[in-house]
């Protein structure tokens, strides 16, 4: 008599687990953006070429998908936790945000503004190609805490490697975007090199 109930409690356990299972696909972000901007202040200073590309302030741009409100909150959690820090690859800076449009827009918007670092919230998965394409001899750093977008093409992001951050580098991309970034710091990085 208990055998159908408790068949039927295990279907409701099993269900309820997949609801709650946090997915594992893309836009997922790992890493919590606090440790991301200061991983990312003290990468800047390993790029080589980040003194020319930023002049004397350093601008950053964040770039959120539309109305996704994950976007805009990510974006937004990372501007707040840039203005905490005092320097960035061991330069003032400031930020910005702005809305994607199209990938063109974005390559254009960065060479007009001479954006140093251009930071991609969740949401563009669709668009990374296009945005990769675009950034090819634009001389910005990009970077996503989408650790899925590194392989496909931003050059620099943070996953979790056995309960530790890790920095992920799009090398191949960070020599057709201009960014040279020291070998002691690629020795800490897992490295994807088309």
């Amino acid at each position: 008599m208990s055998r159908p109930w408790s068949r039927a409690w295990a279907a409701v356990l099993v269900a309820v687990l997949l609801t709650l299972a946090r997915p594992v696909g893309a836009d997922q972000v790992v890493v919590p953006i606090e440790l991301q901007a200061e991983l990312l202040a003290k990468v800047a200073s390993y790029d080589r070429n980040m003194s020319a590309r930023a002049g004397d302030r350093l601008q950053v741009l964040l770039v959120t998908k539309g109305t996704d409100s994950e976007s805009v909150r990510v974006v937004t959690r990372m501007q707040s936790a840039l203005r905490t820090i005092p320097q960035i690859g061991g330069l003032p800076h400031d930020e910005q945000t702005s809305s994607f449009t199209t990938a063109a827009d974005l390559a254009r918007y960065c060479r007009d503004r001479h954006i140093a670092i251009v930071f991609l919230g969740p949401g563009h998965g669709d668009d990374i190609a296009a945005i990769r394409d675009a950034l090819v001899d634009v001389d910005v750093l990009s970077v996503s805490p989408v650790p899925e977008y590194v392989e496909r093409g931003v050059v620099l992001g943070f996953d979790v490697v056995s309960g530790k951050p890790r920095l992920l580098v799009n090398l191949a991309q960070a020599r057709r975007q201009h960014v040279a970034l020291r070998a002691e710091v690629l020795k800490l990085m897992k490295v994807y090199d088309e």
